[in-house]
C-alpha cells in the first residue's frame, strides 16, 4: 500500500509488525544469558541443518587463550563474553563475534584450582553492561566497551553467603549465572538470612534480601548451583530457586519468601535450573534422588507448593546437563552421570521414551532449536536428537576437537551458529541448511 494512502491504524499495525519482527529477528540472533533469552535452553532460530554429516557442520573458527572452566558463552550484537582462569587468575573474556579474536580480558579473581579447576558460571550481557560471577562468590559489574569494573560485591564476605557443602567439607564453588530483571540483579548468596539478594544493577546497592524457613531434613543448607528463573505463577512475579535445602519461590517485589519445597534436595549438590510453566515447577537433582512436579496455588497472599508426582532416580534424575520443556514434553540426560536421552509428558510424568543408551558417555548438556535437542556429553560427543515424543531419532554426531577434560560447556545457538566452549578454546559451527 503507497504510504499516502495508509490509514493511522495501518501504520500503527505496520510499525508494530516491524517491532515484533525486529525483535523475533534479535531473539534467534542472540543469546545473552545463561540457557539463552528465557533461561530455558531454547533458541529461536530456525533453518538449521535437520541432521548433519558424517564429520559434523562445517566448523566457522576457533577461538583459544580463554583458559580454563566450564563456562558456557554469551553471543550477543558484535561480541561474545565468557570466563576462564589463565594462570593464577580468573578473567572475564570479550571476543569479537565474527571470528572470536579477544578484544579485552578483565581480572576478577583469583584461580580456582582444585580437581575441576576452573570457572563455572556464565556471563550475562545487559546494554553496555556485563555481570559476572567468579568461583569465590566476587559478583562484578562490568562496562562492556573495555571490561573495566564498576561495582562489584563478595556473596560471602556482604552477605554471609555459602556453598553447600558435601560432608560438611568439600563443594564445588560458585557457579550460578547472576540474573537481570528489570533495575536489579539477583544472585543467590545461600545464607539462611540472604538465600537470595536483589542489588540496583546500576550501582550494587542492595534492595532486598530473602530470610528463609527451615525446609526439611534432605539437603544441607547453602546455595546449590542452579541459576534464578522468572515465574509469574498465581499471577505473582516470583524468582524461583534450588538451593541446598530444595526449591524455594521470593516475591520479585519485596524479597519474601513464598514457597519452599524440601523432597528434590540431595546433600551432595543440587544443580539444574528448574522447569517454570505456568502455575507449575518442575524440578529434579541427581545423586539418586529423582524429579517432582509442583503445582503453585493462592489463597489470599500465601502461596502453596503442592507435589503432583515425583519420580523415583531409576526412572529420572538429572545430575547435571539442564532439563528442555517443549511442547509439554521434558527432554534431558538421565541417570547420574549417564546422560541417557529421556522423554517424559510434564503433565502426567509418563515415559514416552528411554533412557537410550547412545554413544555418548557420562553426563549430557542439552539445548533445543528448531525441533532438535543438542546433547554434549562428557567424552566430548555432539549428538542432534529430533525432539518428539513419538520415538528416539537420531540425526547426526560428531566429536569436539582436543577434549582433555570433561566436556561440560552448556551448548549455545545463536545467529545460525553452534557455540561451544572446551576449555581454552571455543569452536563456532555454521548450521545453517541450505546456501550460506
Amino acid at each position: 500500500m503507497p504510504a499516502s494512502r495508509r490509514t493511522p491504524l495501518t501504520r500503527l499495525l505496520s510499525g508494530v509488525l516491524a517491532v515484533t519482527t525486529l525483535a523475533l529477528v534479535s531473539e534467534a540472533a542472540d543469546w545473552p544469558q545463561w540457557r539463552g533469552p528465557y533461561r530455558d535452553g531454547k533458541s529461536a532460530e530456525t533453518g538449521l541443518l535437520r541432521s548433519w554429516p558424517e564429520n559434523g557442520p562445517p566448523l566457522a573458527f576457533r577461538a583459544e587463550g580463554l583458559g580454563s572452566g566450564y563456562s558456557s558463552v554469551a553471543v550477543e550484537g558484535d561480541h561474545i563474553f565468557t570466563l576462564g582462569d589463565i594462570g593464577r587468575a580468573q578473567y572475564a573474556i570479550c571476543l569479537k563475534r565474527s571470528d572470536g579474536t579477544t578484544i579485552w580480558k578483565s581480572r576478577i579473581g583469583r584461580a580456582w584450582t582444585d580437581r575441576y579447576r576452573g570457572t563455572r558460571s556464565t556471563p550475562t550481557v545487559d546494554g553496555d553492561r556485563i555481570y559476572v560471577l567468579s568461583t569465590n562468590g566476587e559478583l562484578f559489574c562490568l562496562r562492556r566497551s573495555d571490561g573495566e569494573a564498576e561495582w562489584s560485591h563478595d556473596l560471602g564476605k556482604d552477605f554471609g553467603g555459602a556453598m553447600m557443602k558435601y560432608q560438611g567439607q568439600m563443594d564445588w564453588r560458585f557457579s550460578e549465572s547472576p540474573l537481570i530483571d528489570g533495575d536489579r540483579v539477583i544472585v543467590t548468596p545461600g545464607a539462611k538470612s540472604a538465600a537470595l539478594v536483589a542489588l540496583d544493577k546500576n550501582t550494587g546497592k542492595e534492595i532486598w534480601r530473602t530470610a528463609i524457613p527451615d525446609l526439611g531434613e534432605k539437603g544441607v543448607d547453602g546455595a546449590g548451583y542452579a541459576s534464578v528463573v522468572i515465574s509469574e505463577a498465581c499471577g505473582v512475579r516470583q524468582y524461583v530457586q534450588l538451593i541446598g535445602r530444595g526449591v524455594i519461590g521470593v516475591d520479585a517485589a519485596t524479597g519474601n519468601f513464598l514457597w519452599g519445597y524440601n523432597g528434590v534436595a540431595n546433600g551432595t549438590a543440587n544443580i539444574a535450573t528448574p522447569i517454570v510453566h505456568g502455575n507449575q515447577v518442575f524440578a529434579s537433582t541427581g545423586y539418586e534422588t529423582g524429579s517432582a512436579l509442583l503445582d503453585l496455588s493462592k489463597s489470599g497472599e500465601k502461596i502453596t507448593a503442592r507435589e503432583v508426582y515425583f519420580l523415583e532416580p531409576r526412572t529420572m534424575q538429572n545430575h547435571h546437563g539442564e532439563i528442555i520443556l517443549h511442547e509439554g514434553f521434558l527432554y534431558t540426560g538421565t541417570g547420574h552421570n549417564k546422560g541417557f536421552p529421556l522423554c517424559v509428558e510434564m503433565k502426567s510424568g509418563a515415559v514416552k521414551w528411554g533412557p537410550i543408551r547412545n554413544k555418548g558417555r557420562d553426563s549430557a548438556a542439552v539445548t533445543f532449536a528448531d525441533g532438535h535437542l543438542y546433547f554434549r556429553y562428557q567424552d566430548g560427543l555432539m549428538v542432534l536428537v529430533e525432539a518428539t515424543p513419538a520415538e528416539y531419532r537420531e540425526k547426526g554426531s560428531f566429536m569436539i576437537p582436543d577434549v582433555e577434560m570433561e566436556s561440560w560447556a552448556q551448548p549455545v545457538i545463536a545467529g545460525g551458529r553452534l557455540w561451544l566452549r572446551e576449555q581454552e578454546n571455543l569452536f563456532c559451527y555454521d548450521i545453517r541448511a541450505g546456501d550460506r
